[in-house]
């Protein structure tokens, strides 16, 4: 993630505040810019000098306190572009529901903020059902109503959260149910939408799916079979060897989620580390293999080697960082020689090599 700066007193600042707690001006993201700036705590609407002299307003969530956007006022949608793709959220009267979805949609924000960096098609099936995104957050009420099991999933376009994910002693515990290494709700987000940008990349282009088969294996083998066997039967063994996790192990398709959830999740780690201008020279006797300098913006990067080269000792330094705070590795994954070739793939693929 981008640093961010009170553009009115210097203040360093976060993607999420609202406020900054420096100068108490109010604080508002530009997506088409990627800026935050700060605005007059005496206005409703603002004339920004550093967007173009445009007038502004808040996205209309920002009243739910969960979004700091703002909306050119000569737009035709009250909501951002984030806040735009929402297609169900919880009722908002009941108090839990409402903290649940704070949660979820800061994670969301964080991911259309790095879908926007990679310059991939963001459209609200709201007005292209067929080729669209779009969220439903469902709370237990909603699961009572619905006639059949609803999971967290994509289908078509439409990625489900259940909101009890926001929860992180329900995460937890399905966490160890799972027994998964990893479950958070930006990685569910990541996961998910890799399904949609499957279909948006892959599917319909036959040069560049043969390519993805020659990586990730045949997805027309029966989906629903292979996740059955998955569930009876475990994980391929030594899935360590050619998977990121276990699950991608299950079917081509979840191959390429989990692996593209990696790859968010190293370029988001890589941009920040960028912005901060970490570099390490570890205090060993052969350092060399532990040596970085995060020098680059990984969205402008067509480098593979250079981000990996990078980002496997940058993830070690985190998961080093975490162990001395007591807290569990960040990153608790091998990146095997097989899943380094698919996440060059994705690399490839969205630099459009």
């Amino acid at each position: 993630m981008k640093l961010f700066q009170c553009t009115n007193c210097k203040n360093t600042v976060v993607f999420e505040n609202h406020t900054c707690v420096n100068c108490g001006y109010f604080l508002g993201y530009s997506s088409y810019y990627n800026t935050i700036v700060s605005l007059d705590t005496n206005a409703s609407q603002w004339k920004l000098i550093d967007l173009e002299n445009k007038t502004y307003v808040y996205c209309e969530n920002h009243k739910h306190d969960v979004c700091n956007w703002l909306v050119e006022t000569s737009q035709e949608s009250e909501f951002c572009l984030a806040c735009s793709l929402n297609r169900t959220i919880p009722q908002l009267l009941d108090e839990e529901n409402l903290e649940k979805w704070k949660h979820i949609e800061l994670a969301k924000h964080r991911l259309v903020y790095q879908l926007l960096q990679f310059r991939l098609p963001i459209i609200s099936k709201i007005e292209d059902n067929q080729n669209g995104l779009c969220f439903d957050f469902l709370s237990k009420d909603d699961l009572v109503k619905a006639s059949k099991d609803i999971k967290t999933g994509h289908a078509n376009g439409v990625v489900t959260l259940l909101i009890s994910e926001a929860d992180p002693v329900v995460r937890e515990q399905v966490k160890k149910q799972m027994a998964e290494r990893y479950r958070t709700l930006l990685g569910h987000f990541r996961h998910e939408v890799g399904h949609y940008y499957w279909d948006q990349l892959i599917c319909d282009d036959e040069h560049v799916l043969q390519s993805f088969r020659s990586v990730f294996g045949d997805e027309s083998e029966s989906y629903s079979d292979s996740l059955q066997r998955h569930y009876e039967n475990g994980p391929k063994s030594n899935w360590q060897q050619s998977f990121i996790s276990k699950y991608a192990s299950s079917h081509p398709w979840e191959d390429w989620a989990e692996t593209w959830s990696h790859y968010l999740h190293l370029t988001d780690v890589l941009e920040t580390a960028y912005n901060f201008g970490m570099q390490t020279d570890p205090k060993i006797t052969s350092p060399e293999s532990l040596k970085m300098n995060a020098s680059f913006n990984p969205y402008k990067e067509s480098s593979f080697n250079k981000f990996m080269d990078t980002g496997i000792p940058l993830l070690y330094a985190l998961n080093s960082m975490n162990r001395s705070m007591g807290e569990d590795d960040p990153y608790p994954f091998i990146i095997s020689e097989p899943v380094k070739k698919k996440l060059e793939f994705i690399h490839n693929l969205l630099k459009g090599i």
